[in-house]
């Protein structure tokens, strides 16, 4: 080959040269076109040292994949990156005279859209009712406007308040006093129960864990009797949770600790997911179980340490006011994992050991108790008489006694009924009769025999959890209902269908935006339509779905709604899902009362038999 010469390379140089130029020419071109045509607008950011600001290309119309761009491009030398530009923010919390927001402000009083004058009258319409059966839900006068209640009534509990009822009571050695009488027919509430004067919206959970508003529940007699004992204390307009009891104060983390590596059987949130604790203080116990994956039904009597489970609600733990007294527990049947006594104040072994029959028998098939007590641990001589009676009560009811290590003792409850057959004749606690339904407790007296448990073992063999929440559990067998259809796949459906309108409320009801903590989801067909063992003002969010169109033929509407106002916190929210034919009168009544109230149509549209009722209660002074 021969070589090229001087004047031909320069001439290919300069044809190259050419040659590129029209190259990278075209390239520009049809990318500028391609920007241009094809993709969104570009968005420029530019930064001062005063504030950032914006300025839009001219493709301010035009979609583009801004990393498919880079991707195709990566070959390309560029200059060092601009800082990008921040993500948007969704930052809530308080500018202060400076200009700087800060998430750490605390919640202050209502909002004045969220508080309404509400004036002491009276106001009727006479316009005939429909009602239908005793007690029904229209009369013949309708309250177009309820007034509210005597300032005094303000932490008033119906069943549990009935003084004119407790004094006719021919004994209260046992407790009477504590449980339920409910005012009689004609003489129930039918007022609004007014809040505290100086009421403050609720601080949200988990800080609600530690702190609480003073005048929420203004009562300091809680602090004066157990302040000592790291149950509560007062710090300004303020009450603080240090996390103790009276047997635990140290600290409640500290206590379940101890108990998990006393028994790690137990394995909290895993094999142990419901406990009930009984006499249970502010409920620290429950609350510091919540982190720990347990769902903590904490009770206490409204007796003299006062409030106690206001103080709980308050918390954003799960409580309600119960006495161990001559009553059931309204609970069914193995319906705990574990029940738990610190210093609860209750004399388990009285008359033949009745009281703790009750406890075995909301005790699940293996199951524990666990006792924190002076009885466990001192030596004084009337303790240690206690301690043997203890030991002997639950030796006869075949629970095995697992262990004592310090202050607490443990007790597992057998898991079917070969130890309670193989006693000796004559041994007490007898097995209840054949005939008697362990999960019937709506005013059934306490009964001196032990619960049989279900010969095909339902009720022992539990998923653990959180499979446990998806997985038909064996005792659903047992459930009396009208149905051919396999229990398990009508558990199944109705999980499902649940789960659909609940997240139809996430999406559409714009649930995310909203803090609930204390929930009630009020069923019919369970219990009575009684009002609720609870304090006034002590839930977020009320739901009831088909409950008034069973309950109008045996109840006053107005009366259920009252009982909703008064254990519903200003600010809260309730839905009820019902028949169309029904929410007339629900509107009506839900007015009187002063809710703010939108019905919307279901997911099945406007053509649907059932509507949702939601409505929002305001802070209303008088």
């Amino acid at each position: 080959m021969k070589p090229i010469g001087n004047v031909e390379f320069l001439k290919t140089s300069v044809i190259l040269k050419i040659s590129a130029f029209f190259v990278v020419a075209a390239t520009f071109f049809y990318l500028g076109k391609h920007w241009s045509d094809g993709y969104p607008q570009l968005v420029y950011f530019t930064t001062t040292r005063q504030a950032p600001s914006v300025a839009i290309s001219p493709n301010d119309d035009k979609l583009f994949n801004l990393s498919a761009l880079v991707d195709q491009n990566q070959t390309l030398a560029l200059a060092p990156p601009t800082p990008s530009p921040p993500p948007p923010l969704r930052r809530f919390g308080i500018v202060d005279e400076n200009g700087t927001m800060s998430d750490e402000f605390e919640v202050g009083e209502f909002d004045e859209g969220l508080v309404e004058d509400w004036r002491n009258e009276t106001k009727t319409d006479g316009s005939d009712g429909d009602g239908d059966g005793d007690g029904g839900s229209s009369s013949s006068v309708r309250v177009t406007k309820f007034e509210l209640c005597p300032k005094s009534m303000g932490e008033y509990i119906p069943c549990l308040d009935n003084k004119e009822a407790i004094r006719r009571l021919k004994s209260t050695a046992k407790g009477e006093h504590f449980e339920r009488h409910c005012p009689e027919e004609g003489r129930g509430l039918n007022c609004l129960v007014p809040a505290p004067s100086k009421y403050r919206t609720p601080i949200p959970w988990p800080k609600s864990q530690d702190e609480v508003w003073f005048y929420n529940v203004p009562h300091t007699r809680l602090v004066e009797d157990k302040g000592g004992q790291n149950w509560i204390t007062r710090e300004k307009d303020k009450f603080k949770f240090p996390g103790g009891g009276t047997q635990f104060i140290h600290g409640a983390n500290e206590y379940l600790d101890h108990i998990s590596k006393m028994i790690p059987e137990i394995a909290f949130g895993h094999h142990t997911r419901v406990v009930l604790d009984v006499g249970c203080g502010v409920a620290s116990f429950g609350a510091y179980l919540l982190s720990r994956n347990v769902i903590t039904m904490s009770v206490a009597p409204k007796d003299v340490h006062e409030n106690q489970i206001q103080f709980a609600l308050e918390r954003g733990v799960p409580a309600m006011v119960s006495a161990f007294a001559t009553h059931r527990l309204l609970y069914p049947s193995q319906a705990f994992d574990m029940i738990h006594c610190s210093r609860c104040r209750i004399n388990w072994t009285r008359d033949d050991g009745i009281l703790l029959l009750e406890v075995n028998r909301m005790l699940r098939a293996g199951g524990y108790f666990v006792w924190a007590a002076q009885p466990v641990y001192k030596h004084e001589e009337i303790l240690e008489e206690q301690w043997k009676e203890m030991l002997n009560l639950t030796t006869r009811l075949c629970w095995e006694f697992v262990k004592k290590d310090g202050y607490v003792a443990i007790w597992q409850k057998p898991f079917n009924n070969s130890c309670y057959l193989n006693r000796e004749v004559g041994t007490r606690p007898p097995l209840c009769d054949q005939d008697d339904d362990p999960d019937n407790v709506w005013y059934v007296d306490l009964k001196a025999c032990i619960t049989r448990l279900p010969e095909n073992g339902y009720g022992a063999n539990v998923t653990t959890w959180p499979a446990r929440l998806q997985t038909p559990p064996d005792r659903l067998q047992s459930i009396q209902i009208d149905a051919y259809t396999s229990r398990k796949e009508l558990f199944k459906a109705e999980s499902k269908y649940w789960n659909e309108i609940i997240e139809s409320y996430v999406r559409s009801l714009h649930w995310k935006k909203i803090r609930l903590r204390n929930v009630m989801d009020m069923r019919a067909g369970f219990g009575g339509c009684e009002p609720f063992d609870t304090y006034p003002r002590t839930y977020d969010f009320l739901h009831a779905a088909g409950l008034f169109s069973i309950e109008k033929k045996r109840c006053n509407l107005s009366s259920i709604m009252l009982e909703m106002d008064r254990i519903l916190r200003p600010g809260g929210r309730v839905y009820i899902r019902d028949a169309l034919s029904i929410m007339d009168e629900l509107q009506e009544i839900g007015k009187a009362i002063g809710w703010q109230i939108t019905v919307r149509d279901t997911s099945e549209g406007p053509y649907a038999n059932y509507r949702i009722f939601t409505a929002d209660k305001h802070l209303l002074r008088g």
